[in-house]
């Protein structure tokens, strides 16, 4: 009858005697009989089971009876509080007199909502977390589609077109490929690395080559080495700090647009104050001391005809016709700067020859100044120390200058490497807030912070140089960072 009764009736019984199970009962069924009518009859309700057992549960002491009283209704819930209140009227258990209080009247289904509503919502849990939308299903069917259009091409992922395609694009990674693969580019190969795999640069040499590559150092050293081992016709980069695999369409569509003849590429590349010379083209300091204006020791072109013989310009007029020079002549960027930047003192000395005619020319003058000739001596080795200092006047110098030799100090650069300001590197950020003129590129001995960074983008500065990259969040995609590392 628990199974199917919807009330549970509670009542309490106290008894002024021992009184036990069969007399509570009897006492139930005797003093309620008739009281509420033939169809509220204990003795009906039970043969038709709208009525369960009565269950009683009395223990004795003191002389005295205490028990508990549980009978199971199916009856409604007006029919059961009128059965409930009969009980309440019974006065004698057996010889003793007794009261019988109702406790509570318990609704099972109550309880059986609160664990179907409990079971419902871990059921709709789990349904929700199984559930799948339209987008889910449509990015499923996308990625699926790229997944299987990814080919090999001598065990390296590629496009489907690449095989037959008389044009190929050379990307980085398998990231890449999947990416271009999404907006319908479909003969792109990946060099899986910096490293260019023997195929893919044999396969450069036979088709129309398009490098498209992240835009950061990897992307410059895939550049690099591809110009050596295969051809490239075109190139083109994601924007500074962006990987190829991370553009949308239209950024993709956009830096395909724009690629560029690869010869341009890299003549600016090795042009750029940033670009690293080979061991052969570095100036020895017995090279730098003579003047060589070229690395290999050849004259600089700059050097010839009158303005270097006949040289009484002052200090400012030769750093502009430097600047001029460099920005003319962009292929010879590392060679021809430190060349044209001998220019910014008085006459300093080219060649071999050139430079006994100017120590000659120094002695005269100490002579007819009275002077000794150890004071000749002094002024040839300031003209050294002098043309020794003119390494500075490349990205590469002031890096050595200001970081390498650890020196606490900030430096503001121009276009043409030129100094525009000076100070603590603490100062960094007020530097570069407040200078009138925007610099080109940022040295510091220190770490390159966020907040640098943040100053440095919103005032235009295309490159910082710190000591390390330190910690920051975010790069702005228009300031390049690099740390002496990359010299």
């Amino acid at each position: 009858m628990y199974d199917s009764a919807k009330y549970l009736i509670h009542a309490d019984i106290t008894a002024n005697g021992v009184v036990e199970r069969n007399d509570v009962v009897g006492a139930i069924f005797g003093q309620t009989e008739g009281l509420l009518g033939e169809d509220l009859d204990l003795r009906e309700l039970q043969d038709h089971s709208k009525v369960g057992r009565i269950d009683v549960d009395v223990d004795s002491e003191g002389g005295q009876s205490f028990g508990e009283i549980t009978i199971a209704s199916g009856l409604d819930r007006v029919e059961t509080a009128l059965l409930a209140a009969s009980l309440e009227t019974i006065e004698r258990v057996g010889p003793c007199r007794a009261t019988i209080e109702v406790s509570d009247l318990e609704d099972v289904r109550q309880a059986k909502r609160r664990t179907v509503v409990d079971r419902a919502t871990d059921l709709l849990a789990d349904l929700e977390a199984d559930a799948v939308t339209s987008v889910d299903i449509v990015d499923e069917v996308r990625q699926r589609v790229r997944v299987e259009n990814v080919t090999e091409y001598e065990g390296f992922p590629a496009g489907p077109r690449v095989a037959d395609s008389d044009a190929v694009v050379v990307v980085e990674g398998r990231a890449d490929v999947l990416q271009l693969l999404q907006y319908g580019v479909k003969n792109a190969i990946a060099v899986e690395g910096t490293d260019v795999p023997e195929p893919v640069a044999e396969l450069t040499k036979r088709r129309t080559v398009t490098a498209f590559l992240d835009g950061d150092r990897g992307g410059e050293l895939i550049m690099k080495e591809l110009t050596q081992v295969g051809s490239v016709d075109y190139v083109a980069f994601a924007p500074p700090g962006t990987g190829v695999e991370d553009l949308s369409r239209g950024q993709i569509t956009a830096a395909l647009r724009e690629k560029v003849p690869a010869e341009t590429v890299v003549e600016a590349t090795e042009s750029s104050p940033f670009g690293e010379r080979e061991p052969d083209a570095q100036l020895s300091d017995d090279e730098s001391a003579a003047g060589d204006g070229t690395p290999d020791g050849t004259p600089d072109p700059a050097g010839d005809g009158p303005d270097v013989a006949g040289s009484t310009t002052d200090e400012s007029s030769a750093g502009d016709a430097a600047a001029e020079q460099a920005t003319g002549e962009m292929a010879e960027a590392d060679g021809g700067t430190a060349g044209q930047s001998a220019h910014t003192d008085a006459p300093i000395s080219r060649a071999p020859g050139d430079g006994a005619a100017s120590a000659e020319t120094a002695s005269t003058v100490e002579v007819t100044a009275g002077e000794t000739t150890a004071t000749a001596e002094s002024s040839s080795a300031t003209a050294t120390d002098t043309a020794s200092s003119e390494t500075t006047n490349t990205v590469a110098g002031h890096v050595q200058a200001v970081i390498a030799d650890h020196t606490g100090r900030v430096r503001l650069l121009d276009e043409t490497a030129r100094v525009l300001e000076e100070g603590a590197v603490e100062d960094a950020f007020g530097l570069v807030d407040e200078l009138d003129a925007v610099p080109e590129t940022v040295v510091l001995d220190g770490p390159v912070t966020q907040r640098l960074l943040d100053v440095a983008a919103q005032r235009g500065v295309r490159h910082v140089v710190g000591g390390s990259e330190g910690e920051y969040v975010k790069q702005p995609t228009n300031v390049r960072v690099r740390t002496i590392d990359d010299f």
